[in-house]
């Protein structure tokens, strides 16, 4: 299709003013909104007087009951609403017809033995499996759908030991982001009594000799305050087995600084404990090392400062590895000899390249390197001086994932998929480059219906960026198609096009759907993700904007038919650009969303979160956060267009008071005739964990809350059999 580059004052008068038809029809109707309650509280910001008043709502759900009860008033006024849609239903049953497939996870290999999840379709949970071989016949090792009968206790993460004897695994409740770790005994198949409680932002990294592994927790909080209260003094622990966790040696901790973080890794020689100290969100690291073969030998400081990314790519004797954005940042790969680690003695592997080096891991004799090129894999097999060797042959333009492995092992395994390709899960020689199918995903839609491309755009000062667009290759764009347009935005997290059978619905029931890779994102490396980050945020919420023009001048819909979608920071970036240009979409649905950016920073995790943000704290930064804090932003009298923010009762990563506040600002201030709704869910959390019945049920209320405020057609078989 052709791009006319037109001014971008131009696109916009045109798209949102001039060219403007019909509204979609709308046919559900939101009963009175709930009366919320003001309280007079006012805070003051470096001089300036900021009136906060649903203050209350920030409440715990589980420990107010006045909070409880409007979540409930709130909840009945939604149900109602999306019940009365006709469409609702259908929507629900092709959804659960679509996510009734196979799924599987990259398979780990320790002692020889492969471990992998496996879902049959609709189990709310995946099952782990062990195979002894590639031709064994799968057993089942643990179930966590017998862990409750709601489905909401989940399986977070498992580790087994490198001889294989031990599986260690951590659990969460309710998507809550605490775990508890427990260990299974694999010859014995019994589960031991070793209970770890209240970790959290922690991996596992198992001794070579199978005794015990690293994990990083907090001090337990106070009681009522789990959920709420900032986490702090994170120490990082060495758990033997068939001890109690009073018995557990503290690896290492600084009290002295209690915003720092640990994570412990283990060479695969079991030689060296390898420290990677984080204080927040941003790729920048300390990182120490302990010798392990040493007794009584201590963690010392190898790289100090929190300047750049220090990822672990593998080791080789001595010589750690590390994937660093120094001087380089887009990424590259230097090589540290612990026998000679001063700085002027590193050594480049790999140099900074055109394309974002994400992840290196180093299997058998050689590296694995991951890059991103236009948000799209493109993996390099490299020697251990760093020369490349190949590319390994993807199936398509998608994503490839996984690749993990040991240094006495050439084989690793990947998964591949794109919008329109559901995930197969291949096994790779590095050695060789021979590859063959493990695991494939047989879903119930014909992938040559759809098609994928990736186009590029200007921004609003002119910064091209790159958009995937997906849709039927029957579906006419003829200006007045509904479109779904989701971006994020942040943290460096880049958007890969991965298959999800919630997106093919969208695309199935004849909507467009289009992933904006804005600026704060990593797609494009370190400075791509700082040219979206603390005074420089408004340029993702631009990019985003420009996206939906682009849309609108490219033909593809217009305003009414524009439904927008983001979720924790993609769901500020929906309040944000809803609140900056209500007149440009037709419906918005902020997921979980940060939505008062001048508290975030007072909750459970959000403290990390200022490397991106910024802090109130800060004069210079509290102007900018004030500026676009989507709650701040609301304007009495407006006519915003349909909202409808989801969160959860049990969210402690982003605390449903942030969506809560929001909504109660946009009820009272919304001056059209568009619903503003808030569905909260029970025992979901931030999104981790959450069972296959609550994720078909809130697509199912996204979806028909879309078409609803889109006015957009069903086909009348749509839904009945497929």
């Amino acid at each position: 299709m052709k791009r006319r580059l037109l001014a971008f004052a131009a696109i916009l008068t045109c798209a949102v003013v001039a060219c403007r038809t019909e509204a979609p029809r709308s046919r559900a109707v939101a009963t009175a909104y709930p009366k919320t309650a003001t309280v007079d509280h006012v805070d003051s910001y470096h001089g300036v007087e900021i009136a906060d008043p649903y203050r209350w709502l920030e409440d715990d759900v589980r420990e107010n009951p006045d909070v409880k009860a409007w979540v409930d008033a709130q909840n009945e006024v939604t149900f109602a609403y999306l019940e009365q849609i006709p469409e609702r239903e259908r929507i629900a049953a092709r959804l659960e017809e679509l996510w009734d497939y196979e799924k599987f996870s990259v398979p780990v290999k320790e002692g020889g033995r492969y471990f992998y999840r496996r879902n049959d379709g609709l189990q709310n949970q995946s099952v782990l499996y062990l195979q002894p071989t590639l031709d064994a016949e799968p057993e089942e090792l643990i179930d966590p759908n017998e862990w409750s009968e709601d489905g909401t206790i989940a399986l977070a993460s498992y580790l087994p030991s490198p001889d294989g004897r031990y599986l260690a695994y951590l659990v969460q409740d309710g998507g809550s982001d605490w775990r508890t770790a427990r260990v299974l005994d694999l010859e014995s198949r019994e589960l031991l009594e070793d209970r770890l409680e209240w970790l959290k932002f922690t991996g596992l990294a198992w001794a070579a000799d199978g005794s015990g592994f690293y994990y990083s927790r907090y001090p337990e909080p106070e009681e009522g305050a789990e959920f709420q209260s900032l986490n702090k003094e994170q120490t990082l622990y060495f758990h033997r087995i068939g001890t109690g966790q009073s018995e557990d040696v503290v690896a290492y901790g600084r009290p002295d600084e209690p915003d720092w973080g640990f994570s412990g890794s283990v060479t695969d020689d079991g030689a060296y404990l390898v420290i990677t100290i984080w204080k927040g969100t941003d790729a920048r690291y300390q990182i120490a090392v302990q010798d392990l073969r040493e007794a009584g030998s201590k963690p010392e400081m190898l790289i100090e400062g929190f300047d750049n990314d220090y990822s672990l790519a593998g080791s080789d004797g001595s010589t750690l590895f590390f994937r660093t954005d120094l001087d380089a940042p887009k990424g590259k790969l230097i090589a540290i000899d612990l026998n000679e680690p001063e700085r002027g003695g590193w050594r480049t592997l790999m140099p900074e390249g055109e394309h974002v080096l994400e992840q290196v891991t180093r299997v058998g004799d050689h590296f694995v390197a991951e890059y991103l090129k236009d948000a799209r894999s493109d993996i390099v097999i490299a020697t251990l001086a760093g020369a490349p060797v190949r590319t390994v042959e993807l199936p398509g333009v998608g994503v490839a994932s996984g690749f993990n492995g040991k240094t006495g092992d050439p084989e690793t395994f990947y998964s591949f998929s794109s919008y329109n390709v559901p995930p197969t899960i291949h096994r790779y020689d590095v050695a060789t480059g021979g590859s063959d199918v493990f695991k494939r995903s047989e879903v119930d839609f014909e992938p040559s219906d759809y098609v994928v491309e990736q186009v590029f755009y200007n921004s609003k000062d002119g910064t091209r960026v790159p958009m995937f667009i997906a849709h039927r290759t029957d579906v006419e764009i003829d200006g007045n198609r509904p479109t779904l347009l989701y971006a994020y935005g942040g943290f460096s997290i880049s958007l890969k096009p991965f298959f999800n059978p919630t997106r093919l619905a969208w695309m199935e029931m004849g909507g467009v759907y289009a992933v904006a890779n804005l600026r704060g994102g990593g797609e494009y490396g370190e400075e791509w993700h700082e040219a979206g980050t603390k005074l420089q945020k408004q340029n993702v919420f631009d990019d985003f904007i420009a996206a939906a023009a682009y849309l609108i001048e490219e033909g593809y819909t217009q305003p009414e038919r524009l439904g927008i979608f983001g979720g924790s920071n993609g769901g500020l970036l929906v309040g944000a650009v809803t609140n900056q240009r209500p007149d440009l979409f037709g419906a918005a649905i902020p997921a979980v969303g940060v939505m008062d950016m001048l508290r975030f920073h007072q909750f459970t995790a959000g403290r990390f979160w200022v490397d991106d943000y910024g802090s109130a704290d800060d004069p210079e930064e509290f102007a900018a956060l004030r500026a676009y804090s989507p709650y701040h932003n609301i304007r009495p009298e407006t006519r915003y267009p349909a909202v409808m923010a989801t969160t959860a009762d049990t969210d402690d990563r982003v605390v449903p008071g942030h969506s809560f506040k929001y909504m109660a600002a946009l009820q009272d201030a919304q001056a059209g005739d568009a619903p503003v709704l808030i569905r909260i869910e029970t025992r979901a959390g931030h999104g981790a964990g959450k069972p296959t019945t609550k994720i078909i049920e809130e697509y199912a209320d996204r979806w028909a809350f879309l078409v609803e405020n889109l006015g957009m057609e069903l086909d009348p078989s749509y839904g009945a059999g497929g």
